[in-house]
């Protein structure tokens, strides 16, 4: 018998009215016309818009808003003037309670669709004491157009640069040095990297602050070659440099055309390559590349709370462990510690942080954690295991070395909901206790969760 083809109910440039029902995980409105799946860009719940559909395939389409007829009862005016077309933050204009709301529902259904979990412990919220003026470190892409210089962020799905003065979720000075520098950059004609032509000297200009310091990094993505004679040495007469509190200069170099910002070689210009850096009682030393959370308040109280759960005796491995904030947490009361990361440049700046706070029962690993697993399977002692995965989550290799080892407690922390509810669910071995979203990334659609699992045969 012929398999009945599907009949998507509209086509391209159709027009219709449609209501907003949900957000979906890209942070897009989505709606329904005849039981087919609509995204609606820039659309929250509640939301009635004229709408010309500009997509489909078989299981959903897109429209492009020609008029919104009827704004949502959770819409506020935003602050930012160059939102929504830069691709920084998604969710400026809904309700900061509003978006806790949209973050718990697409983490519980990533968790159930992907993770397959029939029943969850409630899902607790850290929400941020700071929606805006949170943010600790700026990338910004810089590209020439005409006689103007864009230095901002990308728009949405592009590598266009949407030119801003002032980003609000920018810890200040952030954007006064950011602009303190475009006048210098014109003044002394640095050139300005071209993607398409693939030639140029500035790709981006990074600014790491630390809001209990004050200390201030900033550093330069470029190609191989040099500042224009007289631009470093300005810089650094004083005034600027005093005013800001910057620490170091440091010029990274990145010859390749793709997607990655930082290149291998770092270059230091003037004064340090690093930042002092506080959260409570720890000190720690950062570089431009080591990996650290921006968001100084919501690290704060994310330790806090890995460090109520990890309380007892036996070791700790803290896989992917960065600059070594939660091993040096967990190690403030003599807790043996053992971090690993691949990062060579995550690794010095984690050892010097132990160093700089007296630290010894923390030991760093170089390496990826695949690389460690038959060491990690010899830990005899090991009580509890820190899964902090980049976005793509745990190598299935790994995953198997864990529930070989079978340590009694994972705390999993992830910034991605699907390959969280992935690897939770190939944890079979295991019991979700604890499911705690903190609130990293105000206004935007990303997802920091923490996670306590208990080995089965331990409940």
């Amino acid at each position: 018998m012929a398999k009945i083809k599907y009949q998507i109910p509209v086509k391209c440039g159709a027009r219709l009215e449609l209501k907003v029902e949900t957000l979906g995980a890209s942070g897009d409105g989505i709606a329904h016309h005849e039981g087919y799946t609509l995204f609606v860009p820039e659309g929250l719940p509640g939301d009635r818009v004229y709408a010309e559909v500009n997509k489909t395939t078989t299981r959903w389409g897109s429209v492009r808003t020609i008029e919104r007829l009827a704004n949502s009862p959770d819409r506020i005016d935003s602050p930012c003037e160059v939102f929504p077309k830069c691709g920084g933050c998604q969710l400026l204009w809904l309700k900061y309670d509003k978006q806790i709301e949209y973050k718990k529902e697409t983490l519980l259904e990533n968790l159930k669709r992907i993770g397959k979990f029939d029943s969850l412990p409630e899902i607790k919220v850290i929400p941020s004491d700071e929606t805006f003026g949170y943010r600790n470190k700026g990338i910004f892409p810089v590209q020439q157009r005409k006689e103007y210089l864009n230095i901002g962020f990308y728009e949405k799905e592009s590598h266009f640069v949407i030119n801003s003065a002032s980003c609000d979720v920018m810890v200040e000075p952030i954007n006064a040095i950011k602009e303190s520098l475009r006048k210098r950059i014109f003044q002394y004609i640095v050139t300005i990297y071209n993607e398409k032509k693939k030639r140029g000297f500035l790709k981006h200009i990074v600014i790491r602050r630390s809001p209990t310091t004050g200390e201030t990094l900033l550093g330069f993505v470029t190609t191989s070659g040099s500042f224009p004679l007289g631009f470093i040495e300005k810089l650094t007469e004083g005034e600027f440099v005093e005013k800001f509190n910057i620490k170091g200069i440091v010029q990274n170099i990145n010859n390749n055309p793709g997607n990655a910002i930082f290149g291998s070689v770092f270059k230091t210009l003037w004064g340090r390559d690093y930042l002092y850096d506080q959260l409570g009682d720890l000190k720690f030393h950062l570089s431009l590349g080591s990996f650290a959370q921006i968001n100084s308040g919501i690290t704060l109280k994310l330790y806090q709370l890995i460090g109520g759960w990890a309380e007892g005796k036996g070791l700790v491995v803290d896989a992917y462990c960065g600059s070594g904030g939660i091993s040096l947490w967990l190690a403030q009361n003599g807790r043996r510690v053992i971090g690993i990361d691949e990062s060579s440049d995550s690794m010095n700046a984690a050892r010097k942080n132990a160093e700089l706070n007296s630290s010894d029962s923390c030991e760093f690993w170089e390496g990826s954690v695949e690389s460690y697993v038959e060491s990690f399977k010899k830990l005899k002692d090991l009580q509890t295991l820190i899964l902090d995965p980049p976005r793509k989550g745990c190598s299935p290799e790994f995953l198997t070395a864990i529930e070989e080892n079978a340590p009694a407690q994972i705390i999993y922390v992830s910034c991605n909901p699907s390959t969280l509810a992935r690897d939770l669910n190939l944890l079979s071995a295991y019991r979700v206790e604890e499911v705690v979203l903190a609130d990293m990334f105000p206004h935007t659609r990303h997802i920091e969760t923490a996670v306590r699992l208990q080995r089965i045969s331990d409940c």
